[in-house]
């Protein structure tokens, strides 16, 4: 188990008064797959490395879900570990390290890839395996992996009869094959619009996105959020700000579903009375700095990049110093249907 000895290289921090959720979002571990998508076991190491010295719990992802948008988490940080697609490279390198440990994790998978025993996933007999450990749980990530939000020319019933299904038949899938019913869902590529949330919520399932951000009492329980853990992006050098995050008191609810309907897009956000917006800082995928414009009373801003952007799927991030040498943290990703899908 992570050592509970060594807190004391977290430095002079001092914990606030109720801390949040980090959810850390995998999908290869391996260092022959894409690297896109892929995170080599040795960097995977040095991030189990950094939650140990900052003396960071790791817990299952849906009591630690619930804990936190319900402020009952504590005063010491608490992270959560999940795998997106059940790729073969988590049974044979993720999880004997995390199972000797005794860290707890969440693999989604996309059923039909396991039913058709597709090059590079797990199969039943493995994902048994593992479900198998009370350290492990299986959640949904739909049936097929397709693209949820509803297509430019697609008619609202064919779309609605077809995210229902793909929904439906992972969950039912799963519990026939594993026994399990948890009610965790990540949506495919971290794609999803109001509508699609409904169909999660519907369900009664926790939604979890790809956009980055720890998780607290203002978080909204179909838009999570999860720091993407690739090569790219999950270098020791800044996990421990991610780590040691706390969620911008901003209602996620209220923010944007990321659908664009203008590019480059405009995002408002009312902040608490205690901040002003000068230290708020924001950065767009690909553009860098945004431009944060107080308007109104003084404690609400717009955001906005200096120029569109030409990608599918993109990100504001904003950060806000919480003291300690801590951030507040706040992602929304964007989604432009008129490019192609993946």
């Amino acid at each position: 188990m992570l050592n509970l000895l060594v807190a004391a290289l977290i430095g002079s921090a001092s914990l606030p008064a109720a801390a949040d959720l980090v959810v850390l979002q995998y999908h290869h571990v391996s260092d022959q797959t894409p690297a896109s998508t892929s995170t080599t076991p040795d960097l995977f190491r040095r991030q189990l490395a950094m939650l140990e010295k900052l003396d960071i719990p790791v817990k299952p992802l849906q009591s630690a879900t619930e804990q936190a948008l319900n402020g009952k988490t504590g005063r010491q940080p608490v992270a959560a570990l999940t795998f997106d697609d059940a790729y073969s490279s988590v049974y044979d390198t993720a999880a004997p390290i995390l199972l000797k440990a005794g860290i707890p994790f969440t693999v989604f998978v996309n059923s039909q890839a396991i039913t058709e025993q597709r090059h590079g996933y797990m199969t039943w007999d493995q994902l048994r395996d593992l479900a198998s450990h009370p350290e492990v749980t299986i959640g949904n990530h739909s049936a097929d992996h397709a693209h949820l939000v509803r297509r430019p020319d697609e008619a609202e019933d064919a779309w609605h009869t077809r995210v229902s299904a793909s929904l439906d038949e992972a969950q039912k899938t799963i519990e026939a094959r594993l026994g399990t019913d948890a009610p965790l869902f990540a949506y495919p590529y971290g794609e999803f619009d109001a509508a699609v949330e409904t169909l999660v919520k519907q369900r009664g399932w926790y939604g979890y996105g790809q956009h980055s951000g720890p998780i607290g009492p203002t978080s909204a329980d179909t838009r999570l959020p999860r720091f993407p853990m690739a090569n790219a992006y999950g270098g020791v050098d800044g996990l421990k700000d991610k780590l040691l995050s706390e969620t911008l008191p901003v209602d996620a609810s209220q923010l944007p579903d990321g659908t664009l309907n203008r590019n480059p897009p405009v995002l408002q956000l009312d902040l608490p009375d205690h901040m002003k917006p000068g230290p708020l800082t924001c950065y767009g995928s690909q553009v860098g700095r945004l431009s944060v414009t107080p308007v109104g009373d003084g404690h609400s801003v717009e955001i906005v990049a200096d120029r569109p952007f030409d990608s599918r799927r993109f990100r504001y991030n904003c950060t806000y110093p919480a003291g300690n040498g801590r951030y507040y943290w706040q992602s929304v990703q964007w989604l432009d249907l008129s490019q192609p899908e993946d």
